[in-house]
């Protein structure tokens, strides 16, 4: 039977006559569960607070949700979930992202709810010499996830830092010069109970951890600077996890971390890599 014309304009007029089927919360038989389920790569406003200015800072974030599944119930409603987020109307506070991800698993009647976000944040920095200004990008991540059989929601912040590492075997063995790498420096962390770091602290605790930093803006006296301060401090990616790794166990703030480095080589066709990771709170249990 053909469909009429006051059908397909009028919703209201086909659910009149029954209500119609929900496919997703139909039972499974397969009797396996999903860790997760949702949606990813959504583009969403985000709005930060700036410690250095007393402002805001505005970014687009990509934006990963999901649920987990029973073993039980076929699907999750995938509307449900750019419902939660569109309650944002306008940019998302950086401070609303549990409060999202508690909102969500209550919207999709889930036992537990994951968030991630991920996005550009720019710092402004300062030539170390002639102090020209500029600005430098790090890319950010905030992961929260919520359950409701545990009392503590988790939440996890990561930054991606740029930097200069200069190899300490070059250097060694090099009459003039030492061969220098871009670097990428990558922390992940997990803070005490009602204790946070604001990203530029962080920002600036890793950044130590490299040879020397880079910078948007460098005039001559500045590129010396930068170079010579590389050459002074040579570090391959076993150094910079470990001394980073040591800055992570001296701040208080911090329960549990990942450290990572990648060298992007400048004399090789492949990278040097190192990671650490450590849960400070497995060893105050067993103190």
């Amino acid at each position: 039977m053909a469909t009429s014309p006051d059908t397909l304009n009028n919703p209201a007029t086909a659910t009149d006559r029954g209500a119609m089927p929900d496919v997703q919360a139909s039972p499974d038989a397969r009797n396996v569960a999903i860790d997760k389920v949702g949606v990813k790569h959504i583009r969403y406003p985000i709005t930060l607070t700036c410690p250095a200015t007393g402002g805001v800072q505005h970014t687009v974030a990509r934006v990963n949700m999901y649920v987990g599944l029973p073993h039980y119930q076929k699907g999750t409603h995938m509307s449900r979930f750019l419902e939660v987020l569109n309650k944002h109307h306008e940019a998302l506070r950086s401070d609303q992202v549990m409060g999202v991800c508690r909102d969500m698993m209550t919207r999709l009647e889930a036992e537990e709810a994951h968030l991630e976000f991920a996005f550009p944040y720019f710092i402004h920095k300062k030539a170390p010499v002639t102090k020209a200004e500029g600005m430098i990008d790090i890319e950010v991540t905030f992961e929260a996830t919520t359950r409701q059989d545990k009392a503590e929601d988790d939440f996890v912040m990561g930054i991606k830092v740029p930097a200069t590492s200069l190899c300490p075997c070059s250097k060694e063995i090099s009459e003039y010069g030492a061969h220098n790498q871009r670097c990428e420096m990558e922390v992940k962390v997990r803070f005490a109970p009602g204790k946070f770091m604001w990203i530029e602290e962080l920002c600036d605790l890793v950044e130590r951890g490299a040879s020397t930093q880079v910078f948007a803006v460098l005039k001559r006296p500045d590129e010396k600077f930068v170079t010579e301060d590389a050459y002074d401090h040579p570090k391959f990616v076993e150094d910079i996890v470990r001394d980073l790794a040591l800055s992570l166990d001296a701040e208080d703030r911090i329960v549990w971390y990942q450290v990572n480095s990648e060298n992007y080589e400048s004399i090789h066709n492949h990278n040097a890599y190192a990671f650490i990771e450590r849960d400070k709170r497995d060893e105050d249990a067993s103190v």
